[in-house]
């Protein structure tokens, strides 16, 4: 089965914020503790007729939530509105939009071109300046309108923070349904904000810990697919929904992950003498090259964004711990200190910090800390919470987590999460079914 989007056809218009004077933008910083949200208007897309209308409706709604949640934003409600409609071709009444408080303003309109596809323009302006700040113009299939609406959030966060948006991606995950002791998981997939949601596997086998390629719209993910048998490691191609088996490797618990490049998989792989140690694998060759050699346990391995390094969990000190390597496994250091069991690491594709579950005081907290091991900081915690994942920009951590022993629907009732390293609260993903394992996409191609 393919989930294939056609590419967006996108130009640009205007952008006129290169040559404002500095202080007349509206900017927000997002390096610098939790910033107050930008208010912003959000007008419904005007439509030359119903059907785009429609559509337009639709994409101002969509826009309005990504931008919401992201923390950075606060989406001015519509009921709020004095003008309901700005003709996008024309200069807002911005008296109107002042005394609502919105500092940003987005206006569009959607039209339906004579081959069937939706064609859209949207504008962003600064109410206090009144000056245009960006103006881009998409034409896609219509069934791609959320694509399309992700799109406009994307510029939109750009233009005001400086650093690429997140909100055309996608992740996968576990679905989990069925009593505890008969638990079915299949893999899912879904846009990064709930929308989407579609199954990748049967579930047939049990499959976990699926990840994303940095390069391709592939995932690489465990499956027991035999009883009595090491689980096997398995490449799909979301795209086509071609398959491929890397094989079985004794002692893996969780699924590879990529190199930065895409070419080699990071392996946790039990030897003959029963401990489990990290393994490089060319996916072109096949050849495994083994990184660690002690008697610890190590396991769980991530790459930096450069490829250079490499950050692990390790029982090498007795008791869970992270640490990090050069990319052949020399140089081992610890990272982690302080009280309780560190584990799940997994290194922002900024490479500024790495993500981890710390377990502590009989609650699972997820966290942050630089690559050295400082400035670490406690984001979320909860009777269980693990795994988490970065949004492609290094801005946004999503993760699964169970509140408490007795959050139960069916059996044992994950969810999934994401929060805003920058501070925030958390906020839930809605899902039709429990789930674990998430993964963050890199920005659709």
């Amino acid at each position: 089965m393919s989930f294939s989007f056609p590419r967006l056809a996108v130009f640009l218009l205007l952008f006129v914020a290169a040559s404002l004077p500095t202080a007349a933008q509206i900017t927000v910083k997002i390096t610098e503790g939790v910033p107050d949200p930008v208010p912003v208007a959000i007008a419904p897309f005007a439509g030359a007729d119903r059907e785009s209308a429609r559509f337009g409706g639709e994409i101002a709604n969509v826009v309005s939530a990504d931008l919401a949640r992201s923390g950075l934003f606060r989406a001015l409600p519509e009921e709020a509105f004095l003008s309901r409609g700005e003709d996008a071709d024309l200069r807002p009444n911005f008296n109107n939009w002042r005394v609502i408080g919105a500092h940003l303003l987005v206006v569009g309109k959607t039209s339906m071109q004579t081959d069937g596809r939706l064609h859209a323009l949207f504008r962003l302006w600064d109410v206090l300046t009144q000056q245009q700040l960006a103006g881009v113009t998409y034409t896609t299939l219509p069934e791609n309108w959320r694509r399309l609406a992700h799109k406009i959030a994307d510029a939109i966060y750009k233009q005001v923070t400086g650093e690429d948006g997140y909100f055309d991606s996608r992740i996968v995950f576990v679905s989990e349904t069925g009593p505890a002791d008969q638990r079915r998981k299949r893999l899912m997939l879904m846009d990064q904000d709930g929308a989407q949601a579609r199954y990748l596997t049967d579930g047939a086998n049990l499959v976990l810990t699926p990840r994303f390629s940095p390069t391709k719209q592939e995932i690489i993910y465990l499956s027991y697919d035999r009883p009595n048998e090491p689980p096997s490691v398995h490449v799909l191609n979301i795209d086509s929904g071609q398959q491929e088996a890397l094989g079985r490797f004794p002692g893996m618990q969780y699924a590879p992950r990529f190199s930065p490049d895409g070419r080699s998989v990071l392996i946790t792989m039990t030897q003959e003498e029963g401990n489990s140690d990290i393994f490089s694998m060319d996916l072109g060759t096949r050849q495994l090259m083994r990184l660690t050699h002690t008697a610890g346990i190590d396991a769980a391995a991530s790459y930096s964004p450069d490829g250079t390094r490499i950050v692990f969990e390790s029982k090498r000190s007795g008791t869970q711990q992270l640490y990090v390597m050069d990319a052949d496994g020399s140089e081992p250091r610890r990272i982690s200190t302080g009280k309780g069991r560190f584990a799940t690491p997994v290194w922002s594709p900024r490479g500024d910090l790495i993500a981890f579950t710390r377990i502590l005081g009989g609650q699972f907290h997820i966290g942050t800390m630089r690559p050295d091991g400082t400035d670490v900081r406690l984001l979320d915690s909860a009777y269980h919470a693990e795994g988490p994942t970065w949004s492609p920009n290094g801005r946004v951590l999503a993760y699964f987590k169970q509140n408490s022993a007795q959050d139960r629907r069916e059996g044992f009732s994950p969810g999934l999460w994401q929060v805003n390293i920058t501070g925030g609260a958390p906020r839930r993903i809605a899902t039709d079914t429990d789930a674990s394992d998430p993964a963050w996409s890199p920005i659709s191609p």
